[in-house]
């Protein structure tokens, strides 16, 4: 892929959600991940058993602050978007990508937090047909990511 696209994971719990998104990330030749918060890092145990890997070919950075990072990165240039549902979040299938793209993930829980939101440039979502409105978030990032990038 020639389009430069960031991802930020905001607090994300589970090392085999990290681990995933790794893979994921590798597989869609995603630039760069970085790890925020509470997001664990590819010396954690675990990380690598889900990753096989791809935490070796994806650039990666940890950073305290996720807030900090989307900051940074609009001041680069980057259009940067949340992944999650609220009343403005646009259908990721009629969305545009611009580049360079950061995405943004949120915590399993409680997903993206409203200050957050508030600093990214538009939120997506994916539309569902079930009962649950919500997906693992590594599963969302790989439907998002390979959505937002083709």
């Amino acid at each position: 892929m020639n389009k430069e696209v960031h991802v930020i994971c905001d607090n994300i719990r589970s090392l085999y959600n990290v681990g995933s998104i790794f893979r994921t990330s590798d597989a869609l030749g995603i630039s760069k991940i970085w790890l925020c918060g509470i997001t664990g890092t590819p010396e954690q145990s675990g990380l690598a058993k889900v990753s096989l890997g791809a935490e070796n070919s994806v650039a990666w950075e940890q950073a305290k602050s996720s807030w900090r990072v989307v900051e940074k990165l609009k001041k680069q240039g980057f259009k940067v978007i949340a992944l999650e549902l609220t009343k403005e979040s646009k259908n990721i299938k009629l969305f545009k990508s611009e580049y360079p793209l950061a995405i943004v993930l949120g915590n399993e829980v409680t997903g993206v937090t409203p200050a957050l939101l508030k600093r990214c440039d538009a939120a997506v979502q994916i539309p569902m047909q079930g009962i649950k409105e919500s997906l693992n978030v590594s599963v969302a990032y790989g439907i998002a990511a390979y959505e937002l990038t083709k």
